[in-house]
């Protein structure tokens, strides 16, 4: 079957080159993540990737759509701090997913799982979920900025770590967002 790295199917689908570019992301990271080398990777031509994708952006929607597909369907009695939690993980599982996710999201291209998962647990209120995503969207996009640059060596080696604290920040963002909706 065609599960294993190194094997290639004889012809792509959506999924296939989704899963392609993600482990792209991973390698290479966003900003080296270019059509010409996915193509490269999958051995085809460029043009072949536009027969699932309209556009780069239409391909990157797809994969932050498979990288929050991980936060699923949550029980109607989870917690906005559990959901909110399934999210960032999810957003930290790949290398600059944030960065991916906040960019179709943005377009408002992708992200649509998510948006629903914080819908249900915040009773529909749309402007409460859009805020709830973005400050989410925000720490951890910052925290794997923060990494990358501690991982290149563009912070002196002994630059404390930058998540350190990134559990206790996160939980008091999350208090605010609480206490601010509980007044209203």
């Amino acid at each position: 079957m065609a599960e294993e790295r190194n094997e290639r199917p004889l012809r792509h689908d959506r999924h296939s080159v989704v899963a392609c570019a993600l482990r792209l992301l991973d390698d290479v990271g966003l900003p080296d993540l270019s059509m010409r080398r996915l193509a490269t990777e999958l051995e085809v031509q460029p043009s072949a990737l536009y027969w699932h994708f309209e556009s780069k952006q239409q391909l990157l929607a797809a994969v932050a759509d498979r990288i929050l597909s991980a936060v699923g369907e949550l029980d109607p009695s989870t917690t906005l701090e559990d959901a909110a939690q399934a999210i960032l993980d999810a957003l930290l599982t790949y290398r600059d997913g944030a960065e991916v996710v906040m960019s179709t999201y943005a377009l408002r291209l992708g992200a649509h799982g998510a948006q629903r998962a914080l819908l249900g647990v915040l009773d529909g209120d749309q402007s409460a979920a859009d805020a709830l995503f973005e400050f989410i969207l925000g720490h951890a996009t910052l925290l794997q900025q923060r990494m990358h640059a501690q991982s290149i060596g563009a912070v002196a080696a002994d630059a404390a770590d930058p998540a350190e604290h990134s559990d206790e920040v996160f939980q008091a963002g999350l208090h605010a967002f609480s206490a601010a909706r509980s007044r209203h």
